[in-house]
Parts: C-alpha cells; sequence; structure tokens
C-alpha cells in the first residue's frame, strides 16, 4: 500500500475508488466497507483509496476551543491504522492534515478541490452517518448530488451490527475503557494490538526484582510510545508479544503514565506501553530489543494503573501481576484443551 500525506504528489493514483473516514481501530464495520469498496475498484478497474485524517478532527477542535474532553480516546496509533488498512488490501491511502484550512472549506470547496481535482475520485463509498465541510454542512444527499453533477458514483453503506450491536469506533472504545477485552476483540475482528519500535526508557525495571545488586535480570520491559495523549485502554494487561521469537512471547503490560515514577523519567508525561516478557529471549541479551518492531496483543486486563508508594512496593506489584498473568495463560490453555477434548468426543 502506498501512503502519502496529503494528495499533491506525482505518485498519487490519477483516478480511484475512494472511501473517507478517520478509521480509528479498522474495526469490523470499516473491513466490510473496504471489502466493498476492494469489489466496486475492481469492476471499475481503479485503485481503492482511503482518505483519513490525522490529526482527527474532533482533536483538532478540542485542541482549539481548549476543551480537552471533546477529544476521543484513540483506538490504534497511526502506525497501526495503516498496518490494518494495508492487510484489508486498500491500495493507496492518504493522510490528510486536518488545519484550521480543511476545516474552514465549505462542502462545495471539499468536493471540487480533494474529491475531483485532487483525487480524481470516480467513485465515492460513505458511511451512513458521514458528514463533511465546514460545521460538517455537507451531507450524503450533497455528495450524491454533486456526484450526478460532477460525473462520479456514490454510495453509502448502512451500519454493520454483530450479534444486534452496532459496531462502531464508539463501541470499541467504551469496551477498551471498560476492560472488556474479549468484546472488543469481537468487534475489531482480532485481537486488540499495539505496535511500534522499542524505545530506551530509565532502565529501571531490570534492577527491580533483580537476583542480586548490580544485576540487570529482573523485570525487563519493552517500551513502546503510543503517540496519542488519550488512549483508548489503559492498566495492567497480560499480553502476546510478536516479533522477538519465532513464537508468541507471554507478558505482563503497563499501558499508561506510570503514575509511581518521578518527574525525572526519560518518558515522563508520554503514554508508554510498558511490556515485560514472562519468558524473556535469551539470545537478546539485555540490549538486544531496542530499535526492533513489535506488535503487542492485549488480551486480558488486570487492574488499572495502580500508584506505589515506594520501589520495594513497586517490585512486589510487579511480581504478583506477573504471577496474575501467568495464572490467565495457564486457564487459557487448561480452557482451550478442556475445548479440544470436547471436540474429539
Amino acid at each position: 500500500m502506498q501512503v502519502f500525506r496529503g494528495f499533491r504528489h506525482p505518485g498519487v493514483a490519477p483516478a480511484c475508488a475512494l472511501t473517507i473516514g478517520n478509521f480509528d481501530g479498522v474495526h469490523r464495520g470499516h473491513q466490510a466497507m473496504l471489502a466493498l469498496l476492494q469489489t466496486e475498484a475492481r469492476q471499475r478497474g481503479l485503485p481503492s483509496c482511503v482518505l483519513t485524517f490525522e490529526p482527527h478532527p474532533r482533536d483538532y477542535f478540542a485542541a482549539l476551543t481548549k476543551k480537552p474532553d471533546l477529544a476521543p480516546a484513540r483506538i490504534g496509533t497511526l502506525r497501526d491504522k495503516l498496518s490494518e488498512l494495508a492487510a484489508c488490501g486498500v491500495a493507496q491511502t492518504i493522510v490528510l492534515p486536518f488545519d484550521g484550512r480543511l476545516a474552514s472549506q465549505s462542502p462545495e470547496q471539499f468536493i471540487q478541490d480533494v474529491l475531483v481535482d485532487g483525487l480524481g475520485a470516480r467513485y465515492v463509498l460513505v458511511g451512513d452517518d458521514f458528514r463533511f465541510g465546514a460545521k460538517r454542512a455537507g451531507d450524503y444527499a450533497m455528495l450524491d448530488a454533486a456526484g450526478d453533477a460532477r460525473g462520479f458514483d456514490v454510495a453509502r453503506m448502512n451500519s454493520y451490527e454483530v450479534h444486534g450491536l452496532r459496531v462502531s469506533s464508539s463501541a470499541v472504545r467504551e469496551a477498551l475503557a471498560e476492560g472488556r477485552m474479549a468484546d472488543a476483540q469481537t468487534l475489531l475482528g482480532r485481537p486488540y494490538t499495539i505496535s511500534g519500535h522499542v524505545v530506551h526508557g530509565r532502565k529501571l525495571g531490570r534492577a527491580l526484582g533483580a537476583s542480586a545488586p548490580g544485576k540487570d535480570d529482573g523485570f525487563r520491559t519493552l517500551n513502546l510510545r503510543f503517540k496519542h495523549w488519550k488512549p483508548a485502554a489503559s492498566g495492567i494487561f497480560a499480553v502476546l508479544v510478536h516479533g522477538l521469537a519465532d513464537h508468541p512471547l507471554p507478558g505482563v503490560a503497563n499501558l499508561g503514565v506510570r503514575p509511581s515514577l518521578d518527574a525525572n523519567d526519560v518518558n515522563a508525561g508520554r503514554v508508554l506501553l510498558e511490556t515485560h516478557c514472562l519468558e524473556w529471549p535469551s539470545h537478546l541479551g539485555a540490549e538486544g530489543a531496542y530499535g526492533k518492531i513489535v506488535r503487542v496483543e492485549l488480551l486480558h486486563k488486570l487492574h488499572d494503573e495502580l500508584r506505589y508508594t515506594s520501589l520495594e512496593a513497586l517490585t512486589a506489584g510487579i511480581a504478583k501481576d506477573g504471577r496474575d498473568a501467568r495464572a490467565f495463560f495457564a486457564s487459557t490453555h487448561a480452557e482451550t484443551h478442556r475445548q479440544t477434548t470436547r471436540d474429539r468426543i
């Protein structure tokens, strides 16, 4: 998949079948829409294209009005969104900066400047609640009329439901906020994951719980930055880590701002996914994971972030979280074994 920041690039296809949206989480509703887009693109002999925005429009208006509560919690990073769009077979994605100019653009200007002149849209697929242009004045009827006048087809996809539940980014955010990871997986069609490069931290974890003073064999962690200040999920989780070995590694992870660490933390104020692998690969040593891209599946929430009053209490808390994560994986393995046995009978 080709990715472009804006559409004024020579590599952007001169014509396309297009869908527009934020696609936070790329959930099952998004996936159904993208499958329909692919079908329509093939029938027309056009590349499929996604137009998405960064920052999220509501992020922009939250900052503009100094009302942070208006910003939606973010399900996935831009990296993960692009990865999932590519997995759905999208040919190109345009990441359009959402700024004052775009926010003030009339619906008619958006259609002409972006859809027609910028992207050469020949087919445009939108959701049933799609609005666009300044003050969200544009709607499906306006877009459909513009398509008739300018020579592109317009289609609308109704809501996607699973077991009677409308699949939406809001529903995914709610499930993640409440720690209902199985429900989030149902809505997403896959386990909830966060990926990124492993970055350096204070290297405090490896000293906590070490076998002896000066040893670095304690709670080694993989630090991934979540590049948004308001993640949809937070807390302590049992996880699986992909990308460090030839099999997924069980672990326990903290997603949040680490309230027990002081302001001198090198990542102070940033949201981190900090993962301790329960089986650290020996071939990595103490430093071998830095710079690698890993993918972490958040499978089960253990509890919210806690503030510990001392390093000793923090060490004991991490150790308990590790035991609880091991118990989760043991119970999951036992249930899988029981299900396999029942299926064979």
